[in-house]
């Protein structure tokens, strides 16, 4: 929820060209009513969603025509919008699974003139599927290497992974737990700010090991792939049950930083030698040296080192995703959702 990003991609049949990028802020409003909505669910009502996706649905249009004047590009030069939504819920283990992205894809569409692909993960919870992550088809397609085993590594508000195996045609992904979910919380809380640049406050705290242990003792770390995860598990609330009394805050944000490279290394295979880091924890050089330092002998770098800045790897992805859907072809990936087969992700909405 920092924001939405924004890319204009010219596609080729196996490469891409970035025409233009915007970095588009949500109105300081209505962030803090997507948090509440989603941190607090059971006081969100009906009302408060209906307006959210109404009003997530006028910004993402404003940021779409942003991109075109950034781009200097007409609506009719554009053949679909992907938009992801914004997640305000994801339960793929209730009795009844959902996930819940909003942003309504008309208000997109009618308001930019271009056909919007949107809703992506529904069809693969339909099918048995996490509905995430989605990403993975996307960097096969771009990041293989046919020498060498790679991982693509997202670092959002939760971290994934794609492993890319030279030789072999399988990709599988997972969530692989916190990315920087409780990292930004805690900031927040105790520096009253939004994230810890670089990690320069983690950096001066001191690893707490018993804390760590406690933390990676969770079950669901040790639970097998195909999972998918979100701040609906890993919250406050939840490191609250596992923190020992008098603990400097400072010292807990180191640690959650190793919980985030533990966690991550612990999901790497031993014979993925090159792993490319994107998304926002790209710009954290602690949790990069961490992850490198549980990682030895592996080369940790970010997707600019691959060819794509890793700020706009997401974005791109959702593009290609409404290639896919406006070409009719499969989006998701069976071997990393658990989904019972390949599908066409997404609906389309004409403008």
């Amino acid at each position: 929820m920092d924001g939405i990003d924004a890319a204009l991609v010219q596609f080729g049949k196996s490469d891409l060209s970035i025409v233009a990028t915007v970095q588009h802020d949500y109105p300081t409003e209505l962030r803090e009513k997507l948090f509440t909505a989603s941190r607090h669910p059971d006081s969100c009502t009906l009302d408060n969603i209906g307006e959210l996706n109404s009003w997530v649905g006028e910004t993402f249009r404003d940021a779409g025509l942003a991109l075109l004047r950034q781009g200097k590009v007409q609506a009719s030069q554009v053949r679909a919008i992907g938009s992801h939504g914004q997640t305000v819920r994801h339960q793929p283990d209730a009795v009844h699974r959902f996930t819940l992205q909003i942003g309504d894809p008309s208000i997109i569409a009618t308001g930019t003139g271009i056909d919007t692909v949107a809703d992506f993960r529904s069809a693969d919870m339909a099918l048995g599927g996490e509905g995430a992550p989605l990403t993975p088809a996307f960097h096969d397609w771009l990041f293989r290497d046919d020498f060498t085993n790679r991982v693509v590594l997202n670092i959002g508000g939760i971290a994934n992974i794609t492993i890319l195996r030279s030789g072999d045609d399988v990709v599988t992904g997972f969530d692989t737990g916190p990315g920087n979910t409780l990292l930004d919380a805690w900031t927040d809380k105790h520096q009253d700010v939004a994230f810890d640049k670089e990690g320069r406050w983690a950096a001066d705290g001191t690893i707490n090991e018993a804390l760590l242990r406690n933390l990676l003792g969770d079950p669901w770390f040790a639970k097998a792939a195909p999972k998918s995860t979100g701040f609906e598990y890993f919250n406050l609330d939840w490191l609250a049950e596992k923190l020992p009394l008098n603990l400097a805050a400072v010292d807990v944000q180191a640690t959650l930083v190793d919980l985030t490279a533990v966690s991550i290394a612990n999901s790497i295979p031993a014979a993925v030698s090159e792993i490319f880091v994107c998304g926002g924890g790209a710009h954290n050089a602690y949790l990069l040296q961490r992850i490198a330092d549980h990682l030895p002998d592996r080369s940790v770098a970010t997707t600019s080192a691959a060819g794509l800045d890793p700020d706009w790897v997401e974005a791109v992805a959702f593009a290609w995703l409404a290639m896919r859907r406006i070409n009719g072809m499969p989006g998701n990936i069976p071997s990393v959702t658990g989904a019972s087969r390949p599908a066409i992700l997404g609906a389309l909405y004409d403008a």
